[in-house]
């Protein structure tokens, strides 16, 4: 897609930031990145602590029939709030979709604490998905209009790095809440947290949006908000029937997929689905990126509690190098001069992950130390800390100031999707292998099949990696 695509019918200009010197943690620039960086803190928090308690959690509810739904459907609800926070941020700023997506994350996280049921709890997970949407394309459209372009490779590694404190602390703490105290507190105790970046950022965003007056504001557009409701609607048929494996499942899998596709065409960049050159293949690879990932990691806790019997805080620090190296990963693509190698790194940033998601499957062999998870993990962190920072870098370069909102939420869009489509794929696999009936997860026994799920899960994910590294040649324009 070029600039004048559709997806840019719905922004208000916006002024180029000016580049008065220094780093990130420059005198003009300090407060900001510690406020936004917070935010990220938080998200981190959860999203580590969360991977840690759910194989518990859905044990205590009986929902591992629905445990890939408690992954997506955070998802599934994001599509629809990342395509109103990207018109909103446009109209008026990002600080009311960034100040309300925070509220109602955390109000998201107090239902899945209270959930007396798996539904409530894929409930509560939605809420969070709605809050986390309008949150995502804020923090991008404030990267794209308070920072100049020199300055934002650093930033997004900021954003990278922010993750590793959580990574380390989050399956400890994670694990020992949900062992010696219970799951439900890991959810409950989160919104605490949210006060930080409340008292941090504020102040700092208000000077910035100052300094940075929006031109003019268009009305919400009535059309792409539509579609953006019936992807998330089509998204949770097609989950809905997946997770049914029967006849009757067909009508929803059919009407799903029937609003699914026209929004999907209708929010992405023209010619994403074609892997068209320049922006649309740079939107496409986010979700493709995204979705293998997230979808291999979502399991892997649950797969070393059922399968090698470890405990819920050993499970969760399997995925701590995953975290530490993507910070490594987006660091090193944020270096002077790594600019002339971008497509390489998203190349190299898909393969690597291939390659540790296929590594992580080895534990499933009882002759292979547990550890190698957690190594194969480090790898694939590396990758995607090459490959999301890198398409974040070009998704901006290749966007006018006129297009940063509606583009950053076109990238959420497809990171959401890939994760909808992708988690629920494998949570389509897990359930028809026989993965659904494990039991007695708490003691550390798995149940018939679920060896064999795991194994053509990640064996999926693998494969969809490597046809991204095939795809990522497409990201430059052609000469």
């Amino acid at each position: 897609m070029t600039t004048a695509s559709p997806v840019s019918a719905d922004t208000a200009s916006v002024p180029i930031p000016t580049d008065p010197g220094g780093g990130v943690m420059g005198d003009r620039f300090r407060a900001l990145t510690l406020g936004i960086v917070s935010v990220v803190l938080v998200i981190a928090f959860e999203a580590t602590a969360v991977n840690t308690a759910m194989p518990v959690a859905a044990g205590e509810l009986d929902g591992f029939g629905l445990y890939a739904f408690a992954f997506s459907g955070y998802f599934t609800t994001t599509l629809f709030a990342l395509v109103v926070s990207g018109q909103w941020c446009d109209r008026s700023g990002p600080l009311r979709p960034l100040f309300t997506g925070i509220a109602v994350f955390g109000a998201g996280l107090l239902v899945a604490g209270a959930a007396p049921g798996m539904w409530i709890f894929v409930g509560g997970r939605a809420l969070q998905g709605l809050g986390g949407g309008l949150v995502i394309v804020a923090l991008y459209v404030v990267v794209g209009r308070a920072y100049p372009e020199r300055l934002r490779p650093s930033v997004f590694a900021a954003f990278s790095a922010a993750w590793v404190l959580p990574s380390i602390v989050g399956p400890l703490v994670a694990g020992a809440v949900t062992q010696h105290i219970g799951w439900r507190w890991v959810f409950l105790a989160v919104p605490a947290l949210i006060l930080l970046p409340l008292a941090v950022m504020g102040p700092a965003l208000r000077r910035s949006e100052k300094e940075q007056p929006l031109l003019g504001g268009a009305a919400f557009d009535r059309r792409r908000t539509g579609l953006a409701a019936m992807a998330a609607v089509g998204a949770g048929l097609l989950q809905y029937a997946g997770q049914r494996l029967d006849l009757p499942g067909l009508l929803p899998a059919a009407v799903g997929a029937a609003l699914l596709l026209p929004a999907v065409l209708g929010l992405l960049p023209a010619g994403t689905l074609r892997v068209g050159r320049g922006l649309p293949t740079v939107i496409l690879l986010r979700g493709v990126a995204a979705g293998a990932f997230f979808a291999a990691e979502a399991f892997i806790p649950l797969m070393m509690r059922t399968e090698r019997g470890l405990s819920p805080t050993l499970a969760g620090l399997t995925l701590t190098s995953g975290g530490l190296s993507w910070a490594l990963g987006s660091w090193i693509q944020g270096r002077p001069g790594a600019e002339r190698y971008r497509t390489v790194m998203i190349r190299g940033g898909f393969v690597l992950t291939a390659v540790a998601i296929a590594g992580a499957a080895l534990v499933l062999v009882p002759a292979v130390p547990a550890w190698v998870a957690a190594v194969a993990w480090g790898v694939g962190g590396i990758g995607m800390g090459l490959a999301v920072a890198s398409i974040s870098v070009l998704m901006m370069k290749l966007s006018t100031p006129e297009d940063a909102g509606a583009n950053s939420a076109s990238l959420q869009v497809s990171d959401a999707l890939g994760n909808v489509l992708l988690m629920g794929l494998a949570g389509v696999l897990f359930g028809a292998l026989g993965g659904g009936s494990v039991a007695a997860v708490h003691d550390g026994a798995a149940g018939a099949g679920s060896t064999g799920a795991f194994a053509v899960i990640f064996g999926v994910m693998a494969g969809v990696a490597l046809l991204g590294a095939l795809a990522s040649g497409r990201v430059r324009k052609a000469v």
